[in-house]
Parts: C-alpha cells; sequence; structure tokens
C-alpha cells in the first residue's frame, strides 16, 4: 500500500466512485486512469483509480474504449439515471416490492409525492 492513498482506502467505496464519476461527467469525452487521476487532485494512486473505473465498468456504469495499451472511460448516464439505477437495485434486494414502494412513497415530502403522482399520470399521455 503507498502512502498517497491510505486515508482514501478509508473512505466509502461509493464516495470514490461518486468523485470519479462527477470527473467523467464534467469532462468533453472519455478519460484514461491517469487523467481522473489528475483530475481528482485527491492523492489517489493511479492502481486505485484504476480499480474503481474497472468496477464500475463491471457494473455497466461506464463504457470504455481502446486507447493505447490501456482504456479510457467515458459515462453511460447522467447522475439522475445513476441514482435511478440505485433506487433499482435497493429495490431489486426485497423480496416483498410492494412494502418496500409503500413505504417509499409514505416517506415523501408532499412536493415529491405530487412530482411523483404527476410523473405517472403523465406516462399515458
Amino acid at each position: 500500500m503507498t502512502g498517497t492513498d491510505s486515508n482514501d482506502e478509508r473512505r466509502p467505496a461509493g464516495e470514490l466512485e461518486a468523485a470519479v464519476m462527477a470527473t467523467l461527467w464534467a469532462a468533453d469525452g472519455p478519460l484514461t486512469p491517469g487523467q481522473v487521476q489528475s483530475d481528482l487532485a485527491r492523492g489517489l494512486a493511479r492502481t486505485t483509480v484504476t480499480t474503481i473505473l474497472t468496477r464500475l465498468h463491471e457494473k455497466g456504469v461506464v463504457r470504455r474504449d481502446r486507447q493505447g495499451r490501456g482504456f479510457a472511460y467515458f459515462p453511460v448516464q447522467d447522475a439522475p439515471g445513476l441514482t435511478a439505477r440505485r433506487m433499482h437495485t435497493e429495490l431489486d434486494r426485497d423480496d416483498d416490492r410492494e412494502s418496500v414502494l409503500a413505504r417509499f412513497v409514505a416517506q415523501l415530502t408532499p412536493h415529491d409525492e405530487q412530482l411523483l403522482r404527476q410523473l405517472l399520470e403523465g406516462e399515458d399521455s
């Protein structure tokens, strides 16, 4: 383990993934792990960034194109799309979807509940 990324290894993987995704979303095109590492400016080792990008690729969150001996990565979804994907993943973890959805809706703010109703009603139009 290198001294440059020991503090970051204790951070939740989701936090590092979110930082990498934010970097990819802000980019004009695909980025190599070295470019992501440079843009993050967090003292992460390139191997750590490569591992995060590989995991994101395995999850289907980013795609990659061959660039030289390595890869350049780019997001396949925007931030709202990724959040929706996470919500579906969590929903799929429970066998009682009806209860999960009922509790989710019960905990919505009145504004969010109205927005959800509008979205559901607008689906038919």
